[in-house]
This record gives C-alpha cells, sequence and structure tokens, in this order.
C-alpha cells in the first residue's frame, strides 16, 4: 500500500501534531499536517481564512490539501479537526491506517482554552467543542481503524498506544 504509515484525526487540540511528530521520530519517517500545507499555500492563518472567506471556503482547500497528502505523503500524516466531515475525504481514508485521537471535554477546554487562533471555538469554547464532538465522532469513528484516549497519557503514551493499536514496529 502506498500513502501515510498513519494518518491522524480527531478534535482540534488533541495532540495530532505532537504526536505525529513522536511517530514519525519513532518510525524513521516525515511528518506532515494538512493545515500546516494550507497555512503555507495560502501564505496566511486558518483562522484569516475562516474569517476573510469563510468554513465553505477553507473546507474547500482542506479538501484538496487531504487528497493531495494522501497520494504523496508516505510518512505520519495529521488532519484537521473537520477534515472528516467531507464524504469524499472520508472514502478516501477507507484506503489508509487511520487513528483517531479523543479527548473529553474538559480536557479539550484545558488544552484549547479561548485560543482565538481556533475560529470555531471563539465565543464558548465548551459548549462548541461539545457540538462540534457529538456531529463529528460518528464520522471520526467510521474513519478510524483505532481509536485512542489521550486523557491522563503523555504524547509519548499516546504515541506508544497508536504504534501497538497498528501493530508498527520503530524504526
Amino acid at each position: 500500500m502506498t500513502g501515510p504509515k498513519v494518518v491522524l484525526v480527531g478534535p482540534m487540540g488533541v495532540g495530532k501534531t505532537t504526536v505525529g511528530e513522536l511517530l514519525a521520530a519513532r518510525l524513521g519517517v516525515s511528518f506532515r499536517d494538512t493545515d500546516a500545507d494550507i497555512v503555507a499555500a495560502q501564505g496566511r492563518e486558518i483562522s484569516d481564512i475562516f474569517v476573510d472567506e469563510g468554513e465553505e471556503h477553507f473546507r474547500a482547500l482542506e479538501k484538496t490539501a487531504v487528497a493531495a497528502a494522501l497520494v504523496e505523503h508516505d510518512g505520519i500524516l495529521a488532519l484537521g479537526g473537520g477534515a472528516v466531515l467531507d464524504a469524499s475525504t472520508r472514502a478516501l481514508l477507507a484506503e489508509h491506517p487511520v487513528a483517531c485521537l479523543l479527548m473529553d471535554v474538559e480536557e479539550a477546554v484545558r488544552r484549547t482554552g479561548l485560543n482565538q487562533a481556533r475560529p470555531l471555538l471563539a465565543v464558548n469554547p465548551r459548549k462548541q467543542w461539545r457540538e462540534l464532538m457529538e456531529s463529528r465522532r460518528p464520522l471520526y469513528a467510521e474513519v478510524a481503524r483505532v481509536v485512542v484516549p489521550t486523557d491522563d497519557r503523555t504524547p509519548d503514551e499516546v504515541a506508544q498506544a497508536v504504534l501497538d493499536a497498528l501493530e508498527l514496529k520503530e524504526a
């Protein structure tokens, strides 16, 4: 199979980038984040894209970025929290080893706080995060080969749990 060794999905703030970088180091491969791809291609932050063009425009950029990364990248790939909203993206993910990282709402609020760089959590973070998770949890479950809770675990412990769950050996 070609494509990423592991694709990480899950809500914003769950640690996909941190865990992804650890997995990449352990497996001796590179790390790629589709949110970072979008920022690099657009020359501005995701929050600015949301404000200037809206979520629909951002989701179109995200869909394109994910499709490209799934073909081009063979290391560890982290997707933005809402990438699973697109049905064609979910269909593409069916062919890849996807690990979903999850956390409970209190942990999410602690990690994301009132961070203005997270446009979908700008008003009432606790309530909005719960609503996002209620709508996205079934989509994460649909694409994930494994689900790894991150609560009360260090990033190293989460990375090890992903390796174990997907039966991957360190380089």
